[in-house]
């Protein structure tokens, strides 16, 4: 479970997002950090026993910096009001698709998949896809799959508007080949967060998305 004080923090920050809160609020700031990469690592570890390539890996190398880069950014606030991490084969920073636990008040998400992959990672994906689509299709109409996340996330943000080149209108793979992000998700609840039973849950919802992953690993190998 996540404590109701790193929650708070988050909700604080959210609404002070600014440098002289954030330096008098440090000590609430590093408490919350610790509570959220004692998860992770707690995560990392039932994952582990799925998932060899997540094994050995320590959550620091999978938890994202709070301070936001705002040098070629509009927006101007210091600090992300989340908390992030991705676990894959080589840590937060890997090409390999991973899992993902985000930690927002009321923008709360686990999912797991590539996101936003550099263009040869697409290409790889999507061929893979057309060659072994009837796999793929096995994979993403799984009971257990479509219960939990439904599809792989197919917002226009992420996803061609035209067909990509080298394929057909009529290729029966070809809404998940216009994708440019590979992933799904899954909302948590803010009462979910604070349960005993987050920890089991979300790593029992990660086990329906690793054989997602192991394709996509498979097609960027």
């Amino acid at each position: 479970m996540i404590k109701n004080s790193t929650i708070k923090f988050l909700k604080d920050l959210k609404v002070n997002n600014n440098r002289p809160w954030f330096d008098k609020n440090k000590d609430k700031y590093l408490d919350a950090k610790e509570d959220f990469e004692n998860f992770v690592q707690k995560l990392i570890d039932k994952i582990s026993a799925f998932d060899p390539d997540i094994k050995g890996m320590e959550a620091k190398n999978c938890t994202f910096r709070q301070y936001r880069d705002v040098r070629f950014s509009k927006d101007k606030r210091p600090y992300k009001i989340n908390m992030g991490a991705y676990m894959a084969k080589g840590g937060k920073k890997s090409l390999f698709g991973g899992y993902y636990f985000h930690l927002e008040p009321g923008n709360s998400l686990m999912g797991g998949g590539l996101w936003m992959p550099e263009a040869s990672e697409v290409k790889k994906v999507r061929q893979e896809i057309d060659y072994c689509f009837d796999e793929f299709s096995a994979i993403i109409n799984n009971k257990r799959f479509k219960k939990e996340y439904g599809d792989l996330y197919t917002s226009d943000s992420i996803k061609l508007k035209t067909v990509p080149k080298g394929y057909e209108a009529t290729n029966p793979a070809i809404e998940h080949l216009k994708l440019k992000s590979f992933f799904a998700e899954r909302a948590i609840g803010d009462k979910e967060l604070t349960s005993n039973s987050l920890l089991k849950d979300t790593a029992f919802l990660f086990k329906d998305l690793k054989p997602v992953i192991d394709f996509l690993n498979r097609a960027i190998e």
